[in-house]
């Protein structure tokens, strides 16, 4: 079939229109983006008010509501360990407006820990971010004649029976630790759980225990007061608020359960865009930059991170297993 040069000119401008539009159909869709936030943000707390946990969260909500123009609402909703809030955002709409700041336990530990969970944190949550590892404090009255990790390991050991641990409640790392000190040592501790961090401190002090594992927030004061004797941190790298006290795994202990730590982090319900989850962490590492929230970070004793999700999914596979054992030596299973 022959054209005419004016039907040629008109079908190759077609076929021009054509070819344009599907180059053009990718590079739209590629900078299309969901429209988010369109309403205030609930930002789950699955712990009570008050605590470090909180704290982080109101500054860092406080600092993303003026980038993102909406009201970040802080909803403390405590209760079993961080189950309640942790599932209450796990079966929460999967649109970015309803997000979790939590730590390990609730997001990691717990399904080792719980033989009923109503949520999967592996298949439930999308990862954000981890805002800040949350390394803690191992500390001992002073009454106990060790200055470093391997002398109280050998005090330990050589005191099998008599020592007794604290911890915030069974399944807490400072159970799982303790746990793991007593039986890689042979020692025999006794442990003790308490309903929260500051009823075992004043144990501590008035010498009902011998040692726990503690955050800084709750022990730095006393250290300085020298009513409790610091030993080490956790992880692998000093804390900014004490700088002088070495790591655990710096004295030479480099047991994963000791090398561990656990984290502060953002989370949302799976199934969440993943342009909104990209959007959230942009608006997040500027966050991030802010010196007053790196203060406030440092200041409850936590290291700044506010990692990538993909970082955070490695990290989040690399720890697994380390915990999963942990609980498991611990012999700590619960309903």
């Amino acid at each position: 079939m022959r054209f005419s040069s004016p039907q040629r000119r008109s079908l190759l401008q077609g076929m021009a229109a054509l070819g344009g539009a599907h180059l053009l159909g990718p590079a739209l869709a590629q900078s299309a983006k969901t429209a988010w936030p369109t309403k205030p943000i609930r930002l789950v707390v699955p712990f009570n008010a008050g605590g470090a946990t909180d704290i982080i969260a109101r500054t860092v909500g406080e600092a993303l509501s003026k980038r993102i123009g909406q009201p970040v609402v802080v909803d403390n909703k405590g209760g079993a360990a961080g189950i309640l809030g942790t599932d209450a955002v796990a079966k929460a709409p999967a649109d970015g407006h309803t997000l979790l700041l939590s730590l390990s336990t609730s997001m990691l530990i717990n399904q080792f820990l719980y033989t009923k969970l109503p949520y999967n944190p592996q298949k439930d949550l999308a990862l954000v971010t981890q805002i800040a590892a949350a390394p803690v404090t191992l500390v001992v009255h002073p009454s106990v004649p060790a200055n470093n990790m391997k002398e109280l390991l050998a005090y330990a050991k050589s005191h099998k029976g008599k020592l007794s641990y604290g911890s915030w409640g069974t399944g807490s790392y400072a159970h799982l630790a303790g746990a793991y000190m007593s039986k890689s040592m042979d020692a025999d501790m006794v442990h003790v759980a308490y309903k929260g961090e500051a009823p075992m401190i004043q144990e501590l002090i008035g010498g009902q225990l011998q040692l726990c594992f503690s955050s800084a927030l709750n022990t730095k004061p006393f250290i300085d007061a020298g009513r409790v004797k610091a030993i080490g941190v956790t992880g692998t790298q000093r804390m900014d608020i004490l700088p002088k006290v070495p790591t655990i795994f710096e004295q030479g202990v480099q047991d994963d359960a000791y090398s561990i730590f656990g984290w502060v982090a953002v989370g949302a319900p799976a199934g969440t865009p993943k342009d909104v989850i990209d959007q959230l962490y942009a608006h997040l590492r500027e966050v991030a930059k802010d010196p007053k929230v790196l203060e406030r970070i440092s200041g409850a004793g936590f290291l700044p991170l506010m990692n990538s999700p993909q970082e955070f999914q490695q990290n989040y596979q690399r720890d697994l297993p380390i915990w999963k054992h942990l609980v498991e030596a611990a012999g700590a299973r619960l309903d």
